[in-house]
């Protein structure tokens, strides 16, 4: 292995080490996701989502959790999935990221939620490159590998640009 190839696997190993940890994970149509452990909040069952007008598709609208009211984005919708009729294992996983030095709580509809899973370094593998400008891939962290399952490991406060979280809190205040 020359000096340049030695180079890149090392830093691939130390960015690695800095995505191990624990994940939860869940599903979209038949593809895995997990969310870094420490921005999960909490999960809740499907409840009533008031539709806000004029907003996005993928915004579905707004939740009263305890008093808060918290928006909610439906991730299908989001990455250019089909909508589907919700099912008794649809949740709501109610995230806490910071941005550009704002913090934000938002709640992400999934189809279901999995398990909690802890990825050691040397099961996460850099994200796919597409190509320059082919795909904005930048809300993936890595590739996380369990047994023979791909888990794409997200970047919660990328999967909305911050443009679309402030829209998205601002949907919750309105």
């Amino acid at each position: 292995m020359n000096e340049q190839a030695a180079a890149i696997a090392t830093a691939s190993l130390s960015a690695s080490a800095g995505l191990a940890g624990k994940y939860m994970t869940f599903k979209l149509a038949n593809e895995e996701y997990g969310l870094e452990i420490l921005k999960v909040r909490e999960i809740i069952g499907l409840m009533d989502i008031t539709r806000v007008p004029r907003t996005r598709e993928f915004i579905r609208g707004v939740i009263n959790l305890r008093g808060k009211v918290i928006p909610v984005v439906d991730l299908r919708l989001k990455f250019d999935m089909d909508r589907i009729e919700a099912t008794d294992q649809t949740v709501i996983i109610v995230v806490q990221y910071r941005t550009e030095g704002q913090d934000y709580t938002m709640g992400i509809l999934v189809d279901e939620v999995l398990e909690v899973l802890s990825i050691a370094p040397d099961q996460i593998e850099p994200p796919p490159d597409f190509g320059s400008g082919a795909l904005d891939t930048d809300f993936i962290l890595g590739i996380g590998k369990a047994e023979k399952r791909v888990i794409f490991l997200l970047d919660i406060g990328k999967v909305l640009s911050a443009a679309e979280s402030r829209n998205v809190q601002a949907t919750a205040q309105s």
